[in-house]
């Protein structure tokens, strides 16, 4: 946004100063603005950007350098809290920061979820998010947009792909010993990011 310095010539600033006194004539009725929202796929949208870019970056400057099979002294792995020198992985950062957020606001909510969870709290448990994961499945690029209705409060529900960026990734989830799947690959959907927001919020 740009600042607008003060260049008014004298004779306008005396003008003005007349006017706040009355002495300028009628003082014109300001119309007040409409409001102007910010759509819901916009919004939901512009989360998934930072969401995403972070958990990339994460993904692929942090526990792809320093994994099991680099030798470093910080070892991310899934039980990172009984151990001296463990980090948490990436779904599990994902899932720390979800809940930071839902400390602070209702303003939206967000998850982690796929078809192929290992965590069974990652699984989808409405049809809206369950119809959403399938949809990213099987148009690879492609985002879903939804409405849904719960405890009496409308949702706009987006997902978006989770894709697989490293091989810290699909070595995890192809090698744990609960995986119901085994064949990821780099550039594979693994699952999405579920973004919901109360409709009555934008």
């Amino acid at each position: 946004m740009k600042i607008a310095h003060n260049t008014l010539k004298p004779t306008l600033l005396l003008t003005a100063a007349l006017a706040s006194f009355g002495l300028a004539g009628c003082k014109e009725e300001v119309k007040e603005e409409p409001k102007v929202g910010v759509s819901p796929q916009t919004f939901t949208d512009s989360l998934f950007a930072v969401m995403n870019s972070d958990r990339s970056n994460y993904t692929k400057l942090i526990v792809q350098r320093l994994g099991p099979n680099k030798g470093g002294f910080i070892k991310p792995n899934e039980h990172w809290e009984d151990m001296d020198d463990g980090a948490p992985l990436p779904a599990q950062m994902f899932r720390y920061g979800a809940e930071g957020v839902a400390d602070v606001t209702d303003d939206f909510t967000y998850s982690l979820q796929s078809l192929w969870c290992i965590n069974k709290q990652n699984c989808p448990t409405t049809d809206i998010e369950k119809e959403g994961l399938e949809y990213i499945a099987a148009n690879p690029g492609q985002n879903f947009y939804g409405e849904e209705e719960l405890g009496g409060v409308k949702y706009y529900t987006a997902v978006y792909p989770d894709i697989a960026v490293s091989p810290a990734c699909t070595t995890c989830h192809n090698e744990h010993k609960d995986t119901p799947r085994s064949d990821f690959k780099i550039g594979d959907v693994m699952g999405g990011v579920v973004i919901r927001v109360p409709l009555e919020t934008l």
